[in-house]
């Protein structure tokens, strides 16, 4: 099963031109040293604040595009892992050894990724076989493997 461990992001990582601590860039690095040696890690980055980005509107065929900064900071996102592990009990655990991202209060998501697989009831076989094909071709592509 591969999961999404998403940082949440705070008002002090929002701010442009902010840095994590050089301590606790340390003990993360020790920490995803950790989840490297155990297989899990397939991928992984921290994210510019939000005022470095932008959003695209949808509605109908329109697309609106917002720039940042977005108001909420606890909604956006300051990084992400990217794991295989065998449940989300296990993400969990990993989750819990996580030194805390940020030093404040703060939270980490896990999201479930879809596979393939999961969508037989409205894609035929040929239909999912062709979409993992595609996606084993992409750079440094580990899914489903």
């Amino acid at each position: 099963m591969r999961f999404m461990v998403i940082v949440k992001s705070t008002p002090e990582s929002e701010k442009e031109g902010a840095l994590p601590d050089p301590k606790l860039m340390a003990e993360m690095g020790k920490f995803n040293e950790e989840l490297i040696k155990a297989g899990i890690v397939l991928a992984m980055d921290g994210l510019h604040p939000s005022s470095k980005g932008a959003r695209v509107k949808f509605s109908g065929s329109s697309r609106t595009v917002v720039d940042g900064p977005f108001t909420e900071a606890k909604e956006l996102i300051a990084g992400f892992w990217l794991w295989k592990v065998k449940s989300l009990e296990e993400a969990i655990e990993w989750v819990k050894r996580c030194p805390n991202p940020h030093n404040v209060d703060s939270e980490i998501e896990i999201r479930q990724v879809f596979e393939m697989e999961e969508f037989a009831p409205i894609l035929s076989q040929e239909e999912i076989q062709h979409k993992v094909a595609k996606r084993a071709q992409l750079p440094n592509q580990t899914a489903n493997k």
